[in-house]
Parts: structure tokens; C-alpha cells; sequence
């Protein structure tokens, strides 16, 4: 057995599957909020996730939060809210960060650290004042990459077109399959009122789109907008006693493998084939347990990639997997429920809102995109150029 396989199984972990629930979760300035801070949209959230707990914000003694722009950001945080935590963690892997911040909140709460840990982002930048070029300076500066920044490639797009490329020339994927997984966003999109983009997308309209990084055209990218989000974390005997249904979380794990795309040992198998696996291992399920799954999806190429990573198809069979409307509604397997990053909701960072879908999904709180008689959900966040990976495995009651 790996080491990694070993630490997965091990019963320190495993004792920990269900000892926390996400117990509140909202959303705030989702698409376009001209006049917010990244911070005001924070608290907006952070506000309203508490109280949909029945919580006040004293109540609040664990904060997790993460800023692409701030390498102190959660200081700031604390002063806004007025907190006083006795558990912090400002663990910045980009884009999954807010899923890998469940595993060592899990932690801090069962050894009585501190009892209700929010987790909360904030960001306006499709309404900020700065540029796309100076974020994209400004990241450059903070992190270097010295085998790519030299030649001063698009990023991220031109990583995650590379990855597409390298997809379709080993397993023969075409633009049509990643068209597949934008129109199925879409589709989800359409029945959620809170979705940016809601508009009619077809298979052609895809193929048609302006190319931006060959083989990915602007469709296959996902929204630059504003929006911010969060959710609370109590330890489960706590979580029966208040306002809303429990979601427990059953695993969750976090694996990364590199930086830049140039150092992945393969472009089309992620770090997201470790989460995955230890995070079922946690939860003592499988793939084919789940009853909906939110992945990150930055790009198209991403879902195709996600869903071999993490067991739902084959390695090199994502394309054929989503053909005909599979994971769209109506499909044999529902993914990206609420329009995903490329259609509902993207503000620089994605993966907290795969998580409150997740949550809302499992209670019950989706109205027209609801999935029916599901007790288990994945929600999985990418970080970077598929360089950081974190899977997480939630139910209800009844999955315990």
C-alpha cells in the first residue's frame, strides 16, 4: 500500500467521517455588483450564511478564508467581522482552497479548539477597478514560475488549453464533447435564477465561438464575476439542534502534485485521481454512490478530466461519457447543478460555490434544478493550472 493510500484509511480519518456538518450557506452579489468591496461581499455572505445557521456572529470562534490579492487576508477578515477566533487558517491553494479548508476544520472542532468555524470569499472582480493585466501582473510578481512565466503565456487559459490539446490527441476528444459540457452548464444554468449567464447555448453556438486558446474557444471559459460566498461548520451533535437540515461531511482530502502545468508527470491525469480516492476512502464510498457531483469547472476540458479523476469514467473516455446531454438535465448523471463556473458563477475563485451547491442540493433547497432523492454529493475545487486538488464527499443523515 502507498503511503498515501495508508494515510486515507487510516483510523484517525476515518473516525472523523461525520463528526462535522455544514449547518448554514449563502450567497451574495453573484454576477455583477457594481459599488461592493470584495470584503463587503464577504461579510454579505458570511452574514447570511450564520444566520441561515440560527447563529449570531459571536457564535463564531473558527474562521477559514483565503484572498487571491492578500497573502494577510484573513486578518483583515477577523477585523471586519468582528471575530475573535481561537481557529484560523489562511491556507491559499487557489481555487480549492475552500474545500481543503473542511478537513482541518473537522480537526480543530473535534478537539474542542473551537466549536463553529465560518468559511467565507468575497470578490468583485468583474466590477473592480483594476485590470485584468494588472491582476495578471500582480500575480506574476507574487508567483513566479520560472519554467513558464518567461515566455509570458496566457495563463491560465493557455495551461488549460495545453491539457485540452494533449486530451485529444491521446484519447481522440474533440471540441464537439468539450461543447457537451458547456451546453450541459448551461442547461443547469437556465433553471437556476441566480445563474449570470441563463441565455440558450447549443452544441453550435459552442463550435462557433471565438477562439481564444486553440483547441478552447470563449465559450469553453468560464465567467470572469463578481460574487461571494460562505458556510458554517459545526461538530454533528451541535448541528441537530439548529435551523437547518445537516449536510455531514463524510471525507475530504486535498493532493497536489505541482505548480506549473509544465512539471504535471501527465497532462490529462490530475491530482484529483488522489483526492478522490482518499476522500472515498474517508467516506467508505465510491463514485457510483453519488447521488450529484459539482466539479470545478474553469474550462471545459476540466469536467472531462474531473470525471475520470474521480472514478466516474475511464481514464480517456470523459468525452464519450457526457455525449448526448449525460450530464445535463434530464441526464444519467447530474453534474454542475447550479450552471458550474461557466455559466453561473465565477468571481477569480470558484470552489466554495461548487460546495454551497452541494449543500443546497442535498437539502432540498433548489426548487426547479432540484435532483430528486439524492443522499450523497461530491463537490471537488482545482487550484491554479491543475495544480491543486480537493474532493470532498457530504450527506445527509441518511448516508451516515
Amino acid at each position: 500500500m502507498s503511503t498515501a493510500s495508508a494515510i486515507s484509511t487510516s483510523p484517525g480519518l476515518k473516525a472523523l467521517r461525520g463528526s462535522a456538518a455544514i449547518v448554514g450557506a449563502a450567497t451574495f452579489g453573484c454576477g455583477e455588483a457594481p459599488g461592493f468591496t470584495d470584503m463587503e461581499l464577504l461579510a454579505r455572505s458570511a452574514h447570511a450564511a450564520v444566520a441561515d445557521a440560527g447563529l449570531k456572529m459571536s457564535d463564531i470562534d473558527g474562521l477559514c478564508t483565503a484572498s487571491v490579492l492578500s497573502t494577510m487576508w484573513p486578518m483583515p477578515v477577523v477585523e471586519y467581522l468582528g471575530l475573535n477566533p481561537r481557529y484560523v487558517n489562511g491556507t491559499m491553494v487557489g481555487g480549492s482552497s475552500f474545500i481543503a479548508h473542511l478537513l482541518p476544520a473537522m480537526m480543530a472542532l473535534q478537539s474542542g479548539q473551537c466549536n463553529a468555524v465560518l468559511v467565507c470569499y468575497g470578490s468583485t472582480q468583474r466590477t473592480a477597478t483594476f485590470s485584468r493585466a494588472d491582476v495578471a501582473k500582480a500575480r506574476r510578481t507574487m508567483d513566479p514560475q520560472p519554467y513558464e512565466t518567461p515566455y509570458q503565456p496566457m495563463q491560465p487559459l493557455s495551461a488549460y488549453a495545453l491539457a485540452a490539446s494533449r486530451h485529444m490527441h491521446e484519447f481522440g476528444t474533440t471540441r464537439r464533447h468539450l461543447a457537451e459540457v458547456a451546453v450541459a452548464a448551461r442547461g443547469w444554468a437556465q433553471l437556476n435564477p441566480e445563474a449570470f449567464m441563463r441565455d440558450p447555448l447549443s452544441i453550435d453556438d459552442v463550435l462557433k465561438a471565438r477562439m481564444v486558446s486553440d483547441p478552447l474557444s470563449v465559450r469553453d471559459c468560464c465567467l470572469v464575476t463578481d460574487g461571494g460566498g460562505a458556510f458554517v461548520l459545526v461538530r454533528a451533535d451541535r448541528a441537530k439542534h439548529l435551523a437547518q437540515k445537516p449536510v455531514y461531511v463524510l471525507g475530504n482530502a486535498t493532493a497536489m502534485w505541482n505548480r506549473q502545468i509544465s512539471s504535471m508527470p501527465d497532462l490529462t491525469v490530475t491530482a484529483a485521481s488522489q483526492s478522490g480516492r482518499e476522500a472515498y476512502a474517508m467516506a467508505g464510498l465510491s463514485a457510483k454512490d453519488m447521488g450529484v457531483v459539482e466539479l470545478y469547472d474553469a474550462f471545459t476540458i476540466n469536467t472531462l478530466l474531473f470525471l475520470e479523476d474521480l472514478g466516474f469514467c475511464k481514464k480517456g473516455e470523459g468525452g464519450a461519457f457526457v455525449e448526448g446531454g449525460a450530464i445535463a438535465p434530464g441526464g444519467r448523471l447530474p453534474v454542475n447543478t447550479n450552471g458550474g463556473g461557466l455559466s453561473c458563477v465565477h468571481p477569480g475563485m470558484y470552489g466554495i460555490f461548487a460546495l454551497i451547491e452541494a449543500v443546497r442540493q442535498l437539502r432540498g433547497d433548489c426548487g426547479e434544478r432540484q435532483v430528486p432523492g439524492i443522499h450523497t454529493a461530491l463537490a471537488h475545487g482545482n487550484g491554479g493550472t491543475l495544480s491543486s486538488q480537493s474532493t470532498a464527499i457530504l450527506g445527509t443523515a441518511e448516508a451516515l
